[in-house]
């Protein structure tokens, strides 16, 4: 079943506000866009708060105006301001080789995220670590590659504590509304946990199960 407009639409709003955390940037995301916007989608942008920047990026984008892998600059959310401090963003070559240490001692568990959270210079760059991390590996692909891999493992841990916290808690209808629209992107980390992270996700699509339909005419 197609997932209701209002949900996708949410989604693709959620990936125009962090494109800039994004590994491929306005690569990665604008496909996404093009491909997934019919005009339902497209209703429901209206109503959202940025939903009309994101309508003309989308046309801009189909039209040709703007290049796949860019967009304009006054189109740019939060007016561009993210993306500029991600521009701003100075290591030294010891801190960077600091980065690319901790990338290949990388292991894929709970302890390895850790210990590369723990690393000065991961440290250092604090909340806009993902941001701050692409922009100082953007000469060093291979680098960047294995950063995205640490980047959707650190987001997987991040919401496998998430769904356990949220399932520990009384589960109001607010609840259940925000899961849903959240719900795309538990369906793309949780699978990497194998069968515990399919268990989660199965227990979270039981409480959206429960939400009044609004598709009715």
């Amino acid at each position: 079943m197609k997932a209701k407009a209002s949900v996708t639409a949410q989604k693709l709003l959620n990936l125009y506000r962090q494109a800039h955390v994004i590994i491929g940037g306005w690569s990665a995301v604008n496909s996404v866009f093009v491909n997934e916007a019919d005009d339902d989608i497209i209703r429901e942008l209206q109503s959202l708060p940025t939903g009309k920047m994101l309508i003309q990026h989308i046309e801009n984008l189909r039209t040709g105006k703007t290049p796949m892998d860019s967009i304009a600059h006054e189109l740019l959310p939060y007016g561009g301001m993210m993306a500029e401090s991600e521009k701003s963003v100075d290591v030294s070559q010891s801190e960077l080789q600091d980065v690319l240490t901790a990338i290949d001692n990388f292991t894929p568990t709970s302890d390895g995220l850790n210990d590369f959270m723990n690393t000065s210079a991961i440290k250092k760059f604090g909340t806009d670590w993902v941001s701050a991390g692409r922009n100082v590996l953007s000469d060093n692909p291979e680098a960047l590659k294995k950063f995205g891999d640490i980047v959707r493992i650190s987001t997987a841990y991040r919401l496998w504590d998430e769904a356990n916290k949220l399932l520990g808690q009384p589960i109001t209808d607010k609840i259940r509304a925000n899961l849903q629209v959240d719900m795309p992107e538990y369906e793309t980390y949780l699978p990497m946990f194998g069968d515990d992270g399919k268990e989660l996700l199965h227990r979270l699509h039981s409480l959206t199960s429960s939400l009044p339909s609004h598709d009715e005419s």
